[in-house]
């Protein structure tokens, strides 16, 4: 008999053992609730196997010992009051002492309080962009895995699918808070490294938070079944020292200003056909091909074609605007404030010739300058054939994309108020509306709601003020380098107005633009 039991323990005992430092179970991660779960894991697990062993134990003893060919005979008994009790309050009390250990970990697993570092992660198809709350930096994260290695035509490399352009960086031995989105559907970061898995649901925050202990690479992907490409959405985080991140974070806002710098430069420079073409066809693969198909063909139903489309043949303002401003209520994205205008030049003149387009556009970063400045006469540029038809620019009251500056307020347009409140919908859906609700209602006490509150039925100027310059240790960004002096008195009108609220007020971009000054 104790031969038996000593069987038992080893076929019960020896697979969680042997698995538990294997790539196969859950690993202690990098962080103390990475650390907290796995052993909250292994505890469950060692628990199942402790009652396996009392049951399947007893099962076999009754087999062997009251087995028929023994001579036993079945008792012929029921309605135990003691063994009724005892089947339940065991149970009961078994699920009390692992309820315990688990409600802890869930409780730290959920408080981002006193954060050190926030960090908005958004969602969409398919990448993640970053925005680091207070330090002026975002971008966004894309597969870098090679498109020859998905199509099987090249090897596939160490880290297939799990390689991006730009990691997420972040510091060590810092209480960093994640406050997750989405810009169109469910999507969800999983970074099993750092035990956090969170939902990111489109006009929705979510919250999660981490402290990391060691330096490295970590990676992760979407855990949600969010399209066809579900499989090419990966998470990078590069863990640095702190004050290897203090220095990113300086070189960051240094590239910015730089690349700030190259992108006006750009604006006088004039490519030829075969350079854009050549840049054009990496940014498409990059960030088109995805949808589209690298062969321009789309997804039947799914997403449209490009080849011979009439938006890739035709006026060249409907092709800016749409790869600019997106199309609500699709997959389009907007890409104005994604690319530069060198790329988003590029690309279209690849979109306009690739695939027996051949429109012989050339479109130039002047160009989609013009576009979004609003400028009369968006047309290609000189290198396009001398029939090229000027396309007009988008109506006044249309949003741009052009961060604020110091400009002269008298040469800003004078808008009407239903105009401000037309175009404040669209800025507030697209920018606000993920914090504090469509409906204004927020979601307290981490987003305040709008409708009734003191800044959007106050005086103006707090308005004004928060949403251009931000409050510094809540989760309100500085808008004023985000969004021009138009959209942002055309979102602030909206907001002193809707919900109930109904100031009255009428914001003009004149008065963006002396409250800046």
């Amino acid at each position: 008999m104790k031969q038996l039991l000593y069987c038992l323990l080893v076929v019960l005992f020896a697979p969680p053992l042997a698995v538990a430092d294997t790539r196969f179970n859950m690993t202690p991660g990098v962080t103390e609730i990475s650390g907290k779960v796995y052993h909250l894991h292994m505890t469950i697990l060692y628990i199942c196997c402790a009652i396996g062993l009392v049951v399947f134990g007893a099962m076999v003893y009754a087999m062997i010992n009251y087995r028929k060919s023994k001579g036993a005979v079945a008792s012929h008994f029921h309605e135990s009051t003691k063994v009724e009790i005892a089947w339940t309050i065991l149970p009961f009390i078994i699920l009390i002492l692992m309820a315990i250990p688990a409600t802890k970990t869930l409780i730290a697993m959920e408080d981002p309080s006193n954060a050190d570092l926030t960090v908005k992660v958004t969602g969409s198809q398919w990448k993640w962009h970053y925005s680091y709350f207070d330090q002026d930096i975002d971008f966004y994260s894309i597969l870098a895995t090679p498109r020859a290695q998905i199509d099987g035509t090249e090897t596939k490399g160490e880290h297939y699918l799990l390689e991006v352009d730009k990691p997420l960086v972040l510091p060590i031995n810092r209480k960093i808070r994640f406050l997750m989105t989405s810009e169109d559907v469910i999507h969800s970061w999983w970074l099993p490294a750092f035990a956090v898995k969170k939902d990111a649901n489109p006009g929705f925050i979510n919250e999660a938070w981490t402290r990391i202990d060691k330096p490295g690479i970590y990676r992760g992907q979407c855990a949600e079944l969010c399209g066809k490409d579900h499989g090419f959405m990966p998470i990078v985080v590069q863990a640095l020292p702190e004050a290897e991140f203090d220095a990113w974070v300086t070189e960051q806002k240094q590239a910015a200003g730089a690349a700030a710098e190259a992108a006006q430069a750009a604006l006088s420079q004039t490519l030829s056909k075969e350079e854009l073409m050549t840049q054009g066809e990496q940014v498409y693969l990059g960030h088109c091909a995805a949808c589209h198909q690298p062969n321009g063909e789309g997804l039947q139903g799914v997403f449209p074609h490009l080849k011979g489309s009439p938006i890739a043949t035709g006026p060249l303002g409907g092709h800016l605007e749409i790869v600019l401003n997106g199309k609500t209520g699709t997959a389009m994205q907007a890409f104005g404030k994604q690319l530069t205008a060198q790329e988003i030049a590029a690309v279209i003149t690849y979109e306009r010739n690739a695939w027996g387009n051949n429109t012989g556009d050339a479109v130039q970063a002047k160009d989609v300058n013009e576009h979004m400045n609003g400028s009369a006469g968006t047309q290609a540029s000189a290198t396009a054939p001398a029939n090229t038809t000027p396309t007009p620019a988008p109506a006044t009251d249309a949003p741009t994309t052009e961060p604020t500056a110091v400009v002269d307020p008298a040469s800003l347009p004078t808008l009407s108020h239903d105009a401000l409140m037309a175009e404040g919908e669209t800025v507030y859906a697209t920018i606000c509306a993920a914090c504090h609700q469509l409906t204004g209602a927020g979601v307290p006490p981490a987003f305040p709601a709008l409708a009734g509150s003191a800044i959007a039925t106050g005086p103006v100027a707090n308005h004004i003020d928060i949403v251009m310059h931000g409050k510094t240790g809540t989760a309100m960004q500085a808008f004023g380098k985000q969004l021009s002096p138009q959209q942002l008195a055309a979102v602030i009108t909206y907001e002193r107005n809707a919900w109930g609220n109904n100031t009255g007020d009428t914001v003009q971009p004149a008065d963006i633009a002396s409250h800046g000054q």
